[in-house]
Parts: C-alpha cells; sequence; structure tokens
C-alpha cells in the first residue's frame, strides 16, 4: 500500500479509546515514508478532537529498512509524549521484534509486545484511562514575553522571531505563542512575509512537538513567503530535517543570521518579490 493511504490503516474504537494502527506487510523503506506515515497518524488524531488515545499496534510482517529506523523511533516516541496513555503491540515479526527488544535495553522502556491481539488488547484495558482527569496546563509565558521576541521589517517584508533559549513546555506554551503571532501579523495589515527564525538554544520536548508542527504549517500557508532558520541547536533540527521531508517544505537552516537573511534574499529574488 502506497504511503499516501496509510490513513486506511489507522482506526479509532472510542468505546474503549483505542486508536489501532495496522503496519502488518507495511515496508518503511525510508525515513520520508516514515515521517509522511507518522503525519497522517497526527491528522487522523487531530480529526478525533481527542488528545488521548491507547495505542495498539499491529507489527505482523513490518518491515523497518536501517535507513528508516531513526525516523521510526523519533517519530514514535514524539508521538507517544504527546497522544498515548499506554502502547501495546503485537505480532511483531522475528527482525522487527529484535528491533524494538534491542531499543528497550538501551532505551529502558518496555515494549510490551504480544502474540495476538486479543492480548494486547487485554493489556490495554488493564490500563487506566487519563481522559477523566482534563490536564490543564497554566501559562509559562506572558504576551510581554512573545512580545520582546517578534518584531517585524516592513520595508524588507521580514518578520523576526527569537526562539533562543525558549522551551515549548507544553501544548499550551505553543498556542499562546501562535494566537499571539498571528494577532500581531493582523495588527499589521499585512498577509505575507518572509520568517526568518532563531532556534539557538530553542527546546521543543517531543510531548509539544505535535501541535508546534500542526501550528507552524498552518501558519506558514496563511502568512508565509517563505521561511528561514538559523542555529536551530543539533535535536530541533533533526526534527526540523524530519518534518520538512515528509510535507515536502525546505528546511532552509543555515548557521548564522547574517547566511539566513542571505537566503531571504534568494528567495525573494526568486520568487519576484520586490
Amino acid at each position: 500500500m502506497p504511503v499516501n493511504r496509510f490513513a486506511e490503516r489507522i482506526r479509532f474504537d472510542t468505546d474503549r479509546q483505542i486508536m489501532e494502527a495496522d503496519f502488518s506487510g507495511f515496508h518503511f523503506d525510508s525515513s520520508a515514508t516514515v515521517n509522511r506515515a507518522y503525519d497522517l497518524i497526527e491528522e487522523q488524531i487531530a480529526a478525533t478532537g481527542e488528545d488521548l488515545w491507547f495505542f495498539l499496534v499491529n507489527l505482523n510482517g513490518t518491515r523497518i529498512d536501517t535507513s528508516a529506523w531513526f525516523a521510526y523511533a523519533a517519530r514514535g516516541k514524539t508521538l507517544n509524549a504527546a497522544h498515548s496513555m499506554g502502547s501495546v503491540r503485537f505480532d511483531a515479526s522475528e527482525v522487527t521484534r529484535r528491533q524494538i527488544e534491542r531499543a528497550a535495553n538501551t532505551e529502558a522502556f518496555d515494549p510490551n509486545l504480544f502474540t495476538d491481539r486479543a492480548s494486547a488488547i487485554a493489556r490495554l484495558e488493564s490500563l487506566p484511562s487519563k481522559r477523566r482527569t482534563r490536564i490543564v496546563h497554566e501559562p509559562s509565558y506572558t504576551e510581554e514575553d512573545f512580545e520582546r521576541r517578534v518584531s517585524f521589517d516592513e520595508k524588507a517584508r521580514i518578520m523576526s522571531v527569537d526562539f533562543s533559549q525558549l522551551t515549548f513546555h507544553n501544548s499550551r506554551d505553543v498556542n499562546d505563542f501562535y494566537d499571539h503571532v498571528e494577532k500581531r501579523i493582523r495588527d499589521t495589515g499585512i498577509d505575507k512575509w518572509f520568517f526568518l527564525i532563531n532556534y539557538e538554544g530553542c527546546r521543543i520536548p517531543p510531548g509539544s512537538w505535535v501541535q508546534y508542527a500542526h501550528r507552524g504549517k498552518l501558519l506558514n500557508l496563511a502568512h508565509s513567503l517563505g521561511s528561514v532558520r538559523y542555529a536551530p541547536g543539533s535535536e530541533t533540527e533533526r526534527d526540523i530535517r524530519m518534518r520538512a521531508e515528509s510535507q515536502e517544505f525546505r528546511p532552509n537552516i543555515r548557521n548564522t543570521r547574517a547566511e539566513a537573511l542571505e537566503r531571504i534574499e534568494e528567495m525573494r529574488a526568486e520568487a519576484k518579490i520586490n
């Protein structure tokens, strides 16, 4: 099955609060395939209107190439941190079983592997639901904190965003920031801008990445003439590059602000924007 039909493999049991991902017989042949598949899973979860689910994963005959394994582990970790109340896997092939057990030995997590679907579901039904207690995150930042991090050069049509040393602790932080940016853009009366983003020392934990990617994608579609990022740091850069690979945008990551500005001028010339 091509990856663009991967959404057909995601099913939701609303009574038991289970999201079932059918990876059986699927070949994760590249990191791009992994990233596109996980993008679709995130979109399906968002469409339910529920943030938290138990994850049931069918790994029967799943193939994960060596080149895809890093992205598979990283995106799975992010998805679990954002949306899982507990995850189990069943019917893993020997190759996949060995890969997961090897990761379990090095990353200290319980793979929860079962030989049949019924046992896997029984395990999930023994876990407590976290939906009963809605987690309401207190804001980590004020409007003033965001105010100084966003500026506009109307002559150059550049919006500068300073994420340096900023941590998005949770989805509340993400939404508060993007709500602020959207309002600031509306206030300028100019709809489209080049985005210049400083990621130096920025931290986006796994539990925040799903919402961060979602809000960033919407903002770019609505208001960006092109985005350039600089000094992102190894972990954040890795995640940006993975998202770019599946969502078909250029990550445009540069080492310095000067190099990032040069790239914006290249993009301006390419688009013939004065």
